[in-house]
């Protein structure tokens, strides 16, 4: 079955960096879409970042200039590398392949 597993969630402090990596397993990885969302206590799960088949990435504004989101299809492996991370980063973030979940990891943005 398909498996996604997200690592590299932390505590960081504000201005500072997280890479955060997610493995899929069970799928045809090159083949699909595959989009980081997060999830703030008490709010939706929103889209924060997408990459096509192609490598083309697209943004929400909130983090353009700041995330970047990757993938390697040879490791079956997309990455979010996240600069200049604000509180309002904190969250739990998911990787997403069409309707498949991994179970998050915990970021959280504090002094």
């Amino acid at each position: 079955q398909v498996q996604l597993v997200e690592s590299g969630g932390g505590l960081v402090q504000p201005g500072g960096s997280l890479r955060l990596s997610c493995v899929a397993s069970g799928v045809i990885f090159s083949r699909y879409v595959v989009r980081w969302f997060r999830q703030a206590p008490g709010n939706q799960r929103d889209v924060v970042a997408t990459v096509n088949q192609g490598g083309i990435a697209n943004y929400v504004d909130s983090v353009k200039g700041r995330f970047t989101i990757s993938r390697d299809n040879a490791k079956n492996t997309v990455y979010l590398q996240m600069n200049s991370l604000k509180p309002e980063d904190t969250a739990v973030y998911y990787c997403n392949i069409v309707g498949w979940w991994g179970q998050g990891t915990q970021v959280t943005v504090s002094s």
